[in-house]
Order: structure tokens, then C-alpha cells, then sequence
């Protein structure tokens, strides 16, 4: 036989959905509310009845004592259960709704009385005031019981006091009014806590459709997981509102743009200046991972609009992988030189070859020797102009390549380049993205030629690249050196545009320029100053100055790839 299953057990509490929280806690509210205000309401109204049963009978008093016949009757006749006195007295209680209306004399023997034994009788309470001229209103206890009393004195045709009229009103009346108002009051908070219960359910089911129906401890945990996420992911988070402030920023976006947890709260062009960054991120530019440049990092961002009008911008880093595309781009252009150069060379040894076996010596010894003063002066007209050895060996591994598209690579003769210069490789990124740039346009064309010239003046380095390709537009000059703006087809790693603006940036950076004009005979001619490029020619030391001829020394390829930074 199965064990009995365990009862289960009811727990009370608070719901778990924010829904049923905040309905419960807006219902309790609205009660509260309206049992505090029926309670402030009922304590005036109380009161307040006291004091216009008080004056009911003070006004009922100073009616009786200002008819000027009984203060007469009061004087002339004995105090008598059919006396004039009490005719009156008793019509006027009746007519009034008084408790009681008594007139006494000064010595508080009273004429009239609802009780008639009780006439000839001194009074219950002292009439010492409203004797002495003084009208009174209290609430006491006498023969009848509680009343509101009023109590006025009686004065004769000279205006002599000769007594007094004490008129009264019963309390359980007042108490009967008070407890009569009861039930129309809870009527009204009734209504009042039914129309706060219905304004409440209403507001608890938008809260539930914005927080999906979660518990506040569902909603807890997600902000938390939410701030781990976003503080731990290697992706920049951007978050705007509406206005275009910035709303969240992440620790990966805040090294990526560069700015501080200050930024939060700025509008998005203040936090980050004007440039291509702000336009993408605030939506400016359309399109899906477009590539942008903030300081020396190449970044891909994507925007998405959010329901309240703002939006969530993410950041990649695409700095070390555009890096990686430009050399593999390279290496597949030496590849391709590689390649030629293979097929040139056998043809060469079939050239050779057929020679020596025709025993045309000479003819051989003659054919070896112009091959290799060919390669030897080729590497000797840059090393002899351009003496930093990256910088070298860069544009012979260009002429190379260019050679093979057909296109003839130029050191102008107006090039000298001393080996002092402070940032080489910043130097090679220029030369590099400018002459490829210059190859790419010329490629395919007639003739096909790119010039550089590379000169200094004092510690200033002014470089110049000339191509006779079909130039550049007037209105485009500053529009290729945009982020992301290219007329060329991508690359099969990724997007094109970032090279001419790296060599803005790069430029800029060093307090130099980066222009473009025509070329003369046709072309573009791409014209980049770099001020303080040189060390101080005073601090270089003496022993540095490397003969760059014997770089390109026969046997010697290995400090080629050396000084490309790779190892031999």
C-alpha cells in the first residue's frame, strides 16, 4: 500500500505578482482612506451638532424672555400649574420642540415647568449667570437628564432683570441626528472605496501588462542579472532616451569611446563631440554594422529603436580584426607576386637553360647579370632616398605588386627620407593605405603609374601620392575620408572605408593634415603633413645609422621580413 501523500499546507500572504501587490496594497490604501476620513468627518459633525442644539436653545430662551407679558405675569401672579406663566411656557415648548422652557425668578423659583409638580421648585443648576446678565450655553445634566441648555435673563419694561429662561433641548435627539448621518456617510465612503478599488484594479493591470506579469523578486533578479550582463559582456551597451540622452553606459563602451560614467544623463553630443560616432549612434546614419572610428579603434555599431522612443546602440571592437584583414590582404597580394615571380623565374631558367645548351655563354653570364641589377636596383633606388628600413621595405614589397597589376611604382626624385623618424609604423600605415588606395584606382588603366614623394622640412615629414587614375570629385574630397565611405567593393574579411580615415586620424592626431587636390597631367594627388615626424638630429646617437644597402644584400631576405616585424 502507497504512503499517503503529505497534506499540503495553505500559506496566507501577499501575492507573489506585482499585479496582485499592487492591487491589494491600493485597496488597503483606499479603505484606510476612507475610514480615516468618515472618522475626521464624524468628529467635526458631532461637535458641531452640540453646538446647534446649544443655540436652538439659547435662541428658543431669548424669544420667550423678549415677550414683555411674562417678565409681567412673572411679577404679579403665584408660581401655578395653570398660571399665565406656564400657559405660555408650555405653548412655547411645544411649538419649539423643546425639552423643557422654564422661567424662574431671582431667587431661581421656577413659574413653568414640563413637569408640573416641579413648578414652585428651585431650579436643578445654578442660574448665578444668566442672573447676573449673562446668556449661557452648555451641555449639563439636570431633572430631565443631558440636554443643551440655553439660558438668557429676564429683564421687565425698564430693563430690570426680574428672573431668568432656561430652555432646553434633549441630547439623545442631538445623538439620534448624529447616528441618523451614520449610514449616509458610510454610503458615500462605501461609494467613494468602490470607485478607489475600481481606479486601483485598473492601475494594477497596466503595471501588469508593462512588468509582464513578474513578481517583484522575478523583476529584482532580472535587474541584477541585467547589470551583470551588461557590466561583463566584451560589447559596448549604449542606451538613449527619447531626448537623445545618454541613459546607460556600459564599462566596455566607456573604453571604447573613451568617456566615464559622467557621460550618463548628457545629451549624445555633448558626451561625445560631433563626428561620425554620435551621428550612428544617434541614428543619423542608417544601416546595420556600420563601421565608425573613435581615437585610434575601428568599431561596428548597431542601433535599435526602443517602445519609448529611444534606443540601444552596441559597440564591437574591430580594431585588431581590421588589423588581421589588411594583412591578410597584403599577403595575399604577396602571394600573388609570389606566384608571378615563380612563373617568371621558370621561364627565366627555360631562357637560361636553352642558352647554355646552345654553349651560348656569354649570352648566359650577360642574361643572369641584368636579371639580378634589375632586382638590385630596384631596392637600391628606395633604400637610397628612403632610410628608415620599415618604411623601406614596405614600398619595395608595394612595387613589387604593383609591378605585377601592371602599374609602375615611382620614388620621386625630390624623395629623402633621414632614418630618425618617431613613429615608423604610424608612417607605414599612411604610406601603405595611400598607396594602396593610389593602385587600386589605376589598376586596369592605360598606363598606369603612382608617384610618391617623401620629403622633410626641419622635423616636418610632407608626403605625396600621385596616381593617374580618374581623380576625385570636388564635392567627394572630404567625403572619402568619412567612416565607412568607399566606392569599392568589400573585401571578402569585411568592409572597406577605414583606411583613408585612419590616415585622418592618424594625421590629425600629430597636429598634421590630410588633403587631396588634382593631380597635374590628371589624377588625385593625396598631400599628408606630419609636423614633429623626426627626432632632434642633436639626439640621435652616432652608431645608429645602419647601412640600409646592406638590407637588400643578396642572402639577406631574412631582415626584410624582419623589419615587416615578422621573423625570418
Amino acid at each position: 500500500m502507497s504512503p499517503t501523500p503529505p497534506a499540503r499546507r495553505l500559506r496566507l500572504g501577499l501575492p507573489r505578482q506585482v499585479f496582485g501587490q499592487v492591487l491589494l496594497m491600493q485597496i488597503a490604501i483606499a479603505a484606510g482612506v476612507a475610514v480615516l476620513a468618515t472618522g475626521l468627518f464624524l468628529a467635526p459633525l458631532s461637535a458641531q451638532l452640540d453646538d446647534q442644539a446649544m443655540r436652538r436653545a439659547l435662541a428658543i430662551a431669548q424669544t420667550t424672555a423678549a415677550q414683555p407679558q411674562i417678565a409681567t405675569d412673572l411679577q404679579r401672579t403665584a408660581p401655578s400649574r395653570t398660571g399665565p406663566v406656564q400657559v405660555e411656557a408650555e405653548r412655547i415648548r411645544k411649538a419649539s420642540g423643546a425639552d423643557y422652557v422654564v422661567v424662574m425668578n431671582l431667587r431661581g423659583i421656577r413659574w413653568s415647568h414640563k413637569t408640573p409638580a416641579a413648578i414652585g421648585q428651585p431650579v436643578s443648576t445654578s442660574p448665578k449667570q444668566a442672573l447676573s446678565g449673562r446668556e449661557v450655553m452648555e451641555i449639563d445634566t439636570g431633572t430631565l437628564g443631558r440636554s443643551a441648555r440655553g439660558k438668557v435673563p429676564l429683564r421687565d419694561a425698564d430693563g430690570r432683570i426680574v428672573g431668568a429662561v432656561s430652555v432646553g433641548i434633549k441630547y439623545g435627539n442631538v445623538r439620534a441626528h448624529l447616528i441618523d448621518a451614520i449610514p449616509g456617510l458610510f454610503a458615500y465612503a462605501g461609494g467613494a472605496m468602490a470607485v478607489g478599488a475600481l481606479a486601483a484594479y485598473l492601475i494594477s493591470r497596466r503595471v501588469q501588462r508593462q512588468t509582464r506579469d513578474l513578481a517583484f523578486s522575478d523583476i529584482s533578479a532580472l535587474l541584477e542579472e541585467r547589470e551583470a550582463m551588461l557590466h561583463g559582456i566584451r560589447e559596448g551597451v549604449v542606451a538613449l532616451d527619447r531626448g537623445g540622452r545618454v541613459r546607460l553606459l556600459n564599462d566596455e563602451a566607456q573604453r571604447l569611446l573613451g568617456v566615464g560614467a559622467e557621460a550618463v544623463g548628457q545629451p549624445l553630443d555633448t558626451a561625445l563631440g560631433p563626428g561620425r560616432t554620435t551621428d550612428v549612434l544617434a541614428g543619423r546614419v542608417a544601416g546595420t554594422d556600420l563601421l565608425t572610428v573613435r581615437g585610434q579603434r575601428v568599431l561596428v555599431a548597431n542601433r535599435m529603436p526602443t517602445e519609448d522612443g529611444g534606443a540601444v546602440a552596441t559597440l564591437r571592437d574591430r580594431t585588431e580584426l581590421e588589423q588581421l584583414g589588411r594583412e591578410l590582404d597584403s599577403t595575399h597580394g604577396l602571394i600573388d607576386a609570389l606566384r608571378a615571380q615563380d612563373h617568371e623565374h621558370a621561364n627565366r631558367m627555360h631562357t637560361l637553360l636553352g642558352l647554355l645548351e646552345l654553349e651560348m655563354y656569354d649570352d648566359a653570364v650577360e642574361f643572369v647579370g641584368e636579371v639580378v641589377g634589375d632586382h638590385r636596383v630596384t631596392a637600391e633606388q628606395v633604400t637610397e632616398k628612403i632610410h628608415d628600413p620599415l618604411l623601406a621595405a614596405l614600398l619595395v614589397g608595394k612595387a613589387t605588386v604593383a609591378t605585377e597589376r601592371g602599374v609602375a611604382l615611382w620614388i620621386s626624385d625630390r624623395t629623402l627620407l633621414p632614418d630618425r623618424l618617431v613613429d615608423p609604423r604610424g608612417v607605414v600605415t599612411v604610406v601603405g593605405n595611400l598607396v594602396d588606395n593610389a593602385l587600386d584606382a589605376v589598376a586596369g588603366t592605360p598606363h598606369a603609374r603612382v608617384e610618391v614623394e617623401l620629403r622633410t622640412e626641419a622635423r616636418t615629414v610632407v608626403l605625396r601620392v600621385r596616381d593617374t587614375g580618374p581623380g576625385i570629385p570636388v564635392e567627394r574630397r572630404e567625403l572619402i575620408f568619412t567612416d565607412g565611405w568607399s566606392t569599392k567593393q568589400p573585401p571578402a574579411h569585411g568592409k572597406r572605408g577605414i583606411g583613408l580615415s585612419l590616415v585622418r586620424r592618424l594625421t590629425e592626431r600629430q597636429g598634421g593634415s590630410a588633403e587631396v587636390s588634382d593631380a597635374e597631367g590628371g589624377g588625385a594627388q593625396f598631400t599628408v603633413v606630419l609636423p614633429e615626424a623626426l627626432t632632434d638630429p642633436s639626439l640621435a646617437p652616432k652608431d645608429a645609422a645602419t647601412d640600409v644597402e646592406d638590407i637588400w644584400s643578396p642572402g639577406n631576405a631574412g631582415n626584410i621580413r624582419n623589419a615587416y616585424g615578422e621573423s625570418p
